[in-house]
């Protein structure tokens, strides 16, 4: 079981880490603690591996650094599902390996602190009693996730999925 994390809408990227924890102007390691260091405090401290981000639409919204999700990434947070991402946000964090998931229903009937069972093979997450099919992603994509981002596949095969 993974604890969710519940945001509302329009988390942008100076939310999710503020430009003063770029990783040019701070050691590297300070960008996972510093995941919503001011948004929401409890976030950077509490946070644990495999954590889930439940949002409202919209999230990611905001500058093109890639490295809020990149912050995200170092936190552990092992998925992310809101009604709708900016697509700056979502294309970063596929590219390092972050999944997404687009889902209406569960942004609706999860809760921060609820108890969550991912599965990501299977395309499930299970929230009480309820199971609910996660949409499946494109095939490239998955395979980016499964690499551990683009940087990974292109090391791996010698070229770009698809």
């Amino acid at each position: 079981m993974t604890r969710v994390w519940k945001f509302g809408a329009n988390v942008d990227t100076d939310q999710i880490v503020p430009g003063r924890y770029a990783p040019y102007l701070r050691p590297k390691e300070d960008l996972g603690r510093a995941a919503f260091i001011e948004a929401r405090p409890e976030f950077a401290e509490n946070a644990q591996p495999g954590d889930v981000i439940v949002a409202d639409r919209n999230f990611g919204c905001g500058s093109s650094r890639e490295y809020a999700p990149l912050a995200l990434k170092k936190r552990g947070v092992a998925a992310i599902v809101a009604p709708s991402f900016a697509r700056i946000f979502y294309r970063n964090s596929i590219n390092l390996g972050i999944p997404l998931f687009v889902s209406d229903e569960i942004a609706e009937v999860a809760a921060d602190g609820d108890e969550v069972a991912l599965d990501l093979p299977a395309g499930r997450i299970s929230l009480g009693e309820q199971t609910y099919d996660l949409p499946e992603l494109p095939r490239f994509t998955q395979d980016i996730i499964d690499a551990g981002g683009i940087v990974n596949f292109v090391r791996a095969n010698g070229r770009f999925p698809g």
